[in-house]
């Protein structure tokens, strides 16, 4: 059973049970994802489209259907009895079924550590009861864990093998019909619709800002995965200049971009690793922010700030998040090619830190080491 609760988790599960099924062409996989688990092979249960939310308050929105959710996979859990249960991230969701699967027996292996080293540390000692194996992304996750008794390892972060561009440059500005003489500032509004109802009328004003000053800025948007164009399409339709929205090439948009403007999450990581330059914003209910810097103990919210440990790219937080903000810290990147270049050589320091490729690879064969042993 692997359970992934939105676009990312989606995303790595998927990678991880390709990989899996490479070495072991018959394990069935059931349980929650999206898209791309299900092409992977998975049965779904469940999809996460239907409560895939930021915030803290935001999650009271969809109680019910959560709680359903929640419901049913424990059911499944109870009547299909699986040797392994994989839970990938979401952590207040999934650490319910932790414990749920740890009261009959089945083995829990975590694939993407729940952030205990920013907030909640506590649930290091949940963790501890109830699963069996943690798989970690970064290195200092590491000693966390160890420190709490969890059996641990470390594997790198799977984006080095999935971030790559599937077209050339030239191929790509083709594709898109986009000038190579212009710059282009691509706009990542996220991959869940609260984030999209939040952040994208105010990354289109953005835009028409830094216009104004650029008048031959291009400006596109690489739709998520999962992501309907539908969702955008008030927003995009409205807009007063020109916004192309690409769909299913991601990586190739935000690798022609000479800037990306992107809600905060694995986009500022996907970006560092293509090396480009990004202004990193971030919004939520101003109750859940409230709560959440009661909680949060780190300097930076942008992934790929945390993995140097300093703001090496702009972080804008919520009421910072405005157009005129954003249009300000993203003029000097786009005038300044010394600044742009100085940004892009800080990303290699990100790649260094986030280990070496086959970061997949090395966790399905802890996946299936943990099989072998559950069923010997």
């Amino acid at each position: 059973m692997m359970v992934a609760g939105e676009a990312s988790g989606d995303l790595h599960g998927a990678h991880l049970l390709e990989a899996l099924c490479k070495i072991d062409p018959h394990v069935h996989c059931f349980g929650m994802g999206g898209d791309a688990l299900h092409r992977a092979g998975m049965t779904l249960v469940y999809h996460h489209r239907s409560f895939s939310v930021v915030g803290i308050t935001e999650v009271f929105l969809k109680l019910r259907v959560i709680l359903k959710a929640l419901r049913e996979l424990k059911q499944s859990l109870a009547r299909e009895r699986p040797d392994l249960v994989i839970l990938v991230d979401f952590p207040d969701f999934n650490l319910r079924l932790a414990k749920a699967a740890h009261k009959r027996g089945i083995p829990v292996l975590y694939y993407i550590s729940p952030q205990v080293w920013a907030w909640r540390p506590g649930r290091v000692k949940l963790i501890s009861k109830w699963v069996r194996k943690m798989i970690v992304f970064f290195p200092f996750e590491v000693p966390i864990y160890k420190a709490a008794g969890v059996d641990v390892e470390w594997v790198g972060h799977p984006l080095l093998d999935i971030v790559r561009p599937s077209l050339s440059r030239k191929e790509a500005l083709q594709k898109f019909n986009l000038s190579p003489e212009r710059p282009i500032v691509a706009l990542l509004p996220g991959s869940r619709e609260s984030e999209i109802e939040k952040l994208l009328s105010t990354l289109l004003v953005s835009a028409q800002l830094l216009q104004r000053e650029i008048p031959t800025l291009q400006f596109v948007i690489p739709l998520a995965s999962g992501m309907s164009r539908e969702v955008l399409s008030p927003w995009v339709r409205e807009s007063p200049i020109p916004v192309k929205v690409v769909e299913g090439l991601t990586y190739d948009v935000m690798n022609v971009a000479d800037l990306l403007i992107t809600a905060s999450g694995t986009a500022t990581l996907e970006g560092a690793i293509l090396g480009r330059p990004m202004v990193i914003i971030y919004r939520v209910s101003p109750l859940s922010y409230w709560i959440g810097r009661m909680l949060v103990r780190v300097d930076h919210i942008g992934m790929v700030n945390l993995v140097v440990g300093k703001g090496l790219m702009p972080e804008l937080l919520q009421k910072d998040a405005n157009p005129e903000r954003i249009a300000a810290e993203s003029l000097p990147i786009l005038k300044d090619p010394a600044l742009r270049r100085q940004m892009t050589e800080g990303t290699e320091e990100v790649r260094r830190n986030l280990g070496e490729p086959g970061a997949v690879g090395r966790a399905a064969s802890i996946v299936h080491s943990l099989l072998n042993e559950v069923k010997a």
